[in-house]
């Protein structure tokens, strides 16, 4: 586990607790400035934020500590993640920062980091910026007074996004015809997402649309699927689709009400792309979350479903390294890599429906590519959190669940990263099967992980 300011994707935590202090984030605005400020030309930094409250602190903690280290900052407002890492590449800057806890309530805020080319920041890097943050002992290179930076806010960057996501689909294509419940999650899409989708001809019915701070992701958003699912059966919808509080999430609900998660949206997308000999290498990059159907899904089709720690982070640092254009996780961040280069929940959902309109099917003809294995999950508690195959015990017992289980099935051990916890998950096509080496699994770690 990282030490640090950073976890898997940026800094975060609750507010006016570390470390989402005003402090740390204007010492931070200063290591990021000083890191990424070389020469002598301007630099620049683009600001977003999602909806709470706690934005406006450490936007401005943020601001001062970047104009102190002589960036020039763009700040603007409520956006999804994903539109700042556009806004990053397209306004030539050099480093992109959310403010944002993703899914998180309120009472949480975070910070994510991107570079120049709109990719999140890898772990040497954020490591050398949480040491600069740190150290009592770290001496600012502050430049002259006539090289600090300057704060303006940009009020074109919905216009801007709006426009980039509709390239991503044919220029003639439209949504005419097409009714969409939207969920935004009071968060970050939502000015930009019900825009989007009523500019493209569809129908909208509006959910989480209305933040006051306060009320981000509450019992809204991709979290709560429940909520597009009835809104879809309520009005005759054709799809729902919802976001999380700052954009770069998306799950959906077909016309009958059934709920997909990203490892079914990714199986409809890659069978698209495959169909068009237009998936490079033929490989689709998910984390070890990702249900073992998607991985046996992509092996009868000759290709390669590639698996990488949780965090979508670490999906496009092996979508880079393979080239690969698709990826994503289970839980709704979906990468399409030759449009974007992290999550974007509402450019997931556009080339969702440019699948339904081009081949004429319903969204619930497209969803039974796939059909999720019976996953189980138990957690057990650990006092020590040694490497599951240093017990020899251990390591037999996974061995002989995995020679049951065979081709179409898999056992994953994991430590919790924030908890006492080794959780297992076993997953297969026998559900009594599955529970019951989920359940032996757990009691061998009982009693050999203490």
């Amino acid at each position: 586990m990282r030490k640090g300011l950073f976890g898997t994707d940026g800094m975060r935590g609750q507010v006016n607790i570390f470390p989402m202090l005003p402090e740390i984030a204007l010492r931070l605005g200063l290591a990021v400035g000083q890191t990424f400020r070389n020469g002598a030309k301007r630099h620049r930094v683009v600001i977003g934020k999602d909806t709470r409250l706690s934005g406006y602190v450490f936007e401005t903690a943020l601001t001062s500590g970047f104009c102190a280290a002589g960036m020039d900052v763009y700040l603007v407002g409520p956006m999804p993640t994903p539109a700042i890492s556009f806004l990053t590449r397209n306004m030539r800057a050099d480093v992109g920062v959310v403010i944002s806890a993703s899914h998180n309530p309120f009472m949480d805020n975070g910070i994510k980091l991107f570079d120049s080319q709109g990719f999140k920041l890898d772990d040497a890097l954020e490591d050398r910026i949480s040491e600069l943050v740190l150290s009592p002992d770290t001496e600012w290179e502050y430049p002259q007074p006539e090289a600090v930076g300057k704060a303006a806010r940009i009020t074109d960057s919905l216009g801007r996004y709006v426009v980039f996501l509709k390239n991503t689909i044919p220029s003639a294509m439209t949504l005419d015809g097409i009714k969409v419940v939207l969920d935004c999650a009071n968060g970050a899409t939502y000015k930009v997402a019900p825009l989007l989708f009523e500019e493209l001809g569809a129908k909208v019915e509006e959910i989480g649309t209305e933040p006051d701070g306060l009320n981000i992701n509450r019992k809204c958003g991709s979290l709560y699927p429940e909520l597009i699912a009835h809104g879809v059966l309520e009005s005759g919808a054709d799809i729902g689709l919802a976001l999380d509080g700052d954009g770069d999430r998306l799950i959906v609900a077909d016309e009958r009400g059934k709920v997909l998660d990203g490892d079914q949206i990714m199986a409809i997308c890659a069978q698209d792309l495959l169909e068009r000999d237009a998936l490079p290498g033929r490989i689709l990059v998910t984390t070890v979350m990702s249900n073992m159907s998607l991985e046996v899904f992509m092996r009868e089709r000759s290709g390669r479903l590639l698996r990488t720690p949780v965090g979508d982070r670490y999906v496009v640092e092996a979508m880079r390294r393979e080239g690969a254009i698709l990826g994503g996780e289970q839980s709704g961040h979906l990468i399409f890599m030759s449009h974007c280069t992290t999550g974007d929940g509402i450019l997931a959902a556009l080339q969702l429906l440019k699948i339904m309109r081009e081949k004429g099917k319903p969204l619930s003809e497209l969803a039974t590519l796939l059909t999720p294995f019976p996953q189980v999950l138990v957690n057990v508690h650990v006092e020590r959190k040694i490497p599951f195959d240093a017990s020899q015990v251990v390591a037999q017992a996974v061995r002989e669940a995995e020679r049951k289980l065979g081709a179409r099935g898999r056992v994953l051990l994991r430590y919790s990263g924030t908890e006492s916890v080794a959780r297992v998950m076993v997953e297969g096509e026998d559900q009594d099967v599955v529970r019951q080496l989920a359940d032996d699994l757990a009691e061998v770690l009982r009693k050999h992980l203490r």
